[in-house]
């Protein structure tokens, strides 16, 4: 069982992603976060094996969130899915050896591909 948590401040996002998600993945458990403080909190008790994140939300965005993650678990896999595409946000991600950025939204196609991923990093 594949456990995946979905952190994002919007509830709209948090289903459509879990049920896209779910739809190219059959063994999966999916946990929810409204906020990065709340993501952290559940990462460290539910360690999953992924962890889905939006950058721009309340109380801890998402930038500090992947900061905290990786201090804490230096190999996180860690999917970013924002709206926030600007070239510096993104290069300041990226040195956090982060798996993939994706730019909202979340579609069918962006699903199959990262799900596709997520298949071929488990069978490995």
């Amino acid at each position: 069982m594949i456990k995946i948590l979905i952190v994002d401040d919007s509830i709209f996002s948090q289903k459509i992603n879990a049920n896209l998600i779910k739809k190219f993945l059959n063994k999966v458990e999916i946990f929810f976060a409204n906020d990065g403080q709340d993501g952290f909190i559940k990462y460290k008790k539910i360690r999953p094996d992924y962890i889905f994140l939006d950058l721009l939300m309340p109380k801890l965005n998402g930038k500090e969130l992947i900061r905290l993650i990786k201090n804490y678990d230096k190999d996180a896999k860690i999917i970013v899915i924002s709206a926030d595409v600007q070239k510096n946000v993104r290069e300041e991600i990226d040195t956090y050896n982060i798996l993939s950025f994706i730019n909202k939204p979340f579609n069918e196609s962006k699903a199959k591909c990262i799900c596709e991923m997520i298949k071929d990093d488990e069978n490995e």
